[in-house]
């Protein structure tokens, strides 16, 4: 059964493996998932996903946000899957196929999620980027849009803001699992950073996610433990209401 400390994803966003594996042991009891993104995968590579696996039984993200031709991103996503790690990334981008790449790449060894729109990303930069009015006005009618195609590729979920959680669950239903970043303690102390689109752990909860990516808020705490364990209950407390 799934407890409340396994929604929580901690991102391992530092430069070193040596401190990626400090978070590691530090956390590894209180946190479900840890995320390897980018700059720390270029650095490592698969060693620290095998550091992971060994030091408990948090499971591994692998956030690469593979993006490239169908073949290119089939192959990748192949070599992801022989990792062991429990999901992993592709942008949806421009096209159907790349997402059936990377599902087919996976073989059903990883569950494949695709990347709608970041929560980074504002109305502003929708319009900036050149899309339909009605996506600038309306994120969430893009990320829907997106959603529906890594559906129909075959994708286990998406990640999406908490903000468009529920409309995602009653769109796709509750097997299709969303992850949702940009996530922060209270709503008294979201503060401002690169995230556009943020909401609470409780906010994400009752909305329906399924994970929560949770990084600063606990990194950058006193006690990355105690923070831990206190979003764990609040997240808990969320988990009994929807029951």
């Amino acid at each position: 059964m799934k407890s409340a400390k396994d929604y929580i994803i901690f991102p391992l966003d530092v430069p070193t493996p040596g401190q990626a594996l400090t978070l590691v042991k530090l956390l590894s009891e209180d946190v479900g998932m840890f995320k390897i993104g980018l700059e720390l995968f270029i650095k490592s590579g698969p060693d620290l996903v095998r550091g992971i696996q060994e030091a408990g039984t948090a499971r591994v993200f692998m956030d690469l946000k593979l993006h490239d031709i169908p073949v290119t991103v089939k192959r990748a996503m192949a070599q992801v899957a022989e990792l062991g790690v429990s999901f992993a990334t592709v942008h949806c981008g421009d096209s159907r196929s790349m997402l059936e790449a990377a599902v087919e790449g996976a073989a059903g060894k990883v569950n494949v999620l695709g990347v709608t729109v970041l929560t980074s990303v504002s109305s502003m930069d929708i319009e900036r980027a050149g899309y339909k009015e009605k996506y600038a006005k309306n994120i969430e009618h893009l990320v829907i849009k997106k959603a529906a195609m890594a559906k129909d590729a075959g994708c286990s979920g998406i990640v999406c803001s908490g903000r468009e959680v529920m409309e995602i669950k009653n769109t796709f239903g509750n097997s299709f699992q969303a992850i949702t970043p940009g996530i922060r303690p209270s709503e008294g102390i979201i503060t401002a950073d690169d995230q556009s689109r943020v909401v609470t752990p409780a906010m994400a909860i009752q909305r329906g996610a399924d994970y929560l990516v949770i990084g600063r808020p606990i990194r950058d705490a006193t006690d990355p433990q105690a923070t831990a364990r206190a979003i764990a209950a609040k997240i808990q407390g969320s988990l009994d209401k929807r029951k």
